[in-house]
């Protein structure tokens, strides 16, 4: 291989491999999500705020286990749960077990944005799969759900488990 065929295939080997196509898939829903979202009256909501929203279930969470769920720093939560708490989409309550940690749980507005965007998320669903097929789409998602579920993230909560198996 000359120089400039090797490099070539080191390109495209780095821009087509399994992570690359999950990293821009992702990014491609997550913008699709957003542009609707800010249509509808959450032009505050930022791709950052997803590390709070796709991390906290139902019920409060202490920033510690928001953070190590994110993969993020808890200093990174922090400022994240700040701006949001800003905007008026989470509150922080004292931990009634330990009253120098906080519980992070969702407010009306978040929990209003919560509904809206599982309604998006639909709908952009509904685009991929007149785009790729919707037996692609859900083989897609079936395999990525055992994949996730076979090599034991332990850094998810409870209610991911077994997603390959949930309805």
């Amino acid at each position: 291989m000359t120089p400039s065929t090797n490099d070539t295939h080191l390109a495209y080997q780095l821009s087509n491999n399994l992570s690359r196509l999950l990293l821009e898939f992702g990014r491609d829903y997550e913008r699709r999500i957003l542009k609707v979202l800010h249509q509808r009256g959450h032009a505050d909501v930022r791709p950052c705020h997803s590390a709070v929203f796709s991390n906290l279930g139902l019920g409060a969470v202490r920033v510690t286990e928001l953070a190590e769920r994110a993969q993020i720093t808890q200093q990174a939560m922090g400022k994240i749960l700040k701006e949001l708490e800003r905007l008026g989409y989470v509150a922080r309550d004292i931990d009634g077990n330990d009253r120098r940690a906080k519980k992070i749980r969702l407010t009306e507005r978040g929990r209003e944005m919560v509904r809206d965007s599982m309604n998006v998320v639909l709908e952009v669903r509904k685009e991929y799969a007149l785009k790729a097929g919707e037996d692609q789409l859900e083989a897609l998602e079936s395999q990525l759900a055992r994949c996730v579920d076979s090599i034991e993230l332990e850094y998810l909560p409870e209610s991911w488990a077994n997603l390959s198996k949930s309805p």
